[in-house]
């Protein structure tokens, strides 16, 4: 029971989670051919999908959550490592990313995602969607690279435009019901 002298903790998930569905459905916008890739997607892949996230992440492990600290936190360092490998700062003197070691890099990402889904078994659908549909994407994204093959990166996008909308659901979701004090949109 609390008392007025204690503060209520703020949940980070919506933070983290829009965080995480902005970018994702920002990219895969491009991945599925609809826009082209630009600084829009870098900066808010630096901002919101990569310093928003970790924050959240951060504020989770303080919360005691370790699921939600290890995926806001990993997930936000994602969007970092990508945005370095993009824009490869080291001037030249490391080889630029290719079809191979971003096929190795996405699939990595794609196991680890997958565990993560297992977690999710135990949560509500709404973040079932949200993994599994990462999964798929990471998947997707890995094979095409290995592949080169553009249809596949093509659909990996479209399923990655349905996991960026299922977070920001997910984000808002968390946001209304808790203002309301009552479930108004399921998750």
């Amino acid at each position: 029971m609390s008392t007025d002298n204690e503060a209520k903790k703020a949940n980070p998930a919506p933070l983290g989670l829009l965080g995480f569905g902005m970018t994702t459905l920002l990219l895969n916008l491009h991945n599925a051919g609809i826009i082209g890739l630009s600084v829009v997607i870098v900066a808010m892949g630096f901002a919101l999908g990569g310093a928003a996230q970790i924050i959240a992440g951060v504020l989770e492990f303080k919360n005691g959550n370790t699921f939600g600290g290890t995926a806001f936190t990993a997930y936000g360092f994602f969007w970092w490592s990508l945005i370095f490998i993009w824009c490869n700062p080291t001037g030249g003197s490391i080889a630029a990313a290719d079809g191979q070691s971003m096929g190795f890099y996405l699939l990595l990402w794609g196991v680890f995602t997958l565990f993560m889904f297992i977690g999710t078994l135990k949560h509500n659908r709404s973040m079932q969607v949200i993994f599994l549909t990462l999964a798929l994407l990471f998947a997707g994204l890995s094979i095409a690279d290995f592949t080169g093959m553009e249809v596949i990166k093509t659909i990996a996008g479209y399923i990655g435009i349905v996991c960026g909308a299922s977070a920001i659901y997910t984000a808002m979701g968390q946001v209304v019901n808790t203002e309301h004090g009552r479930q108004v949109m399921p998750l």
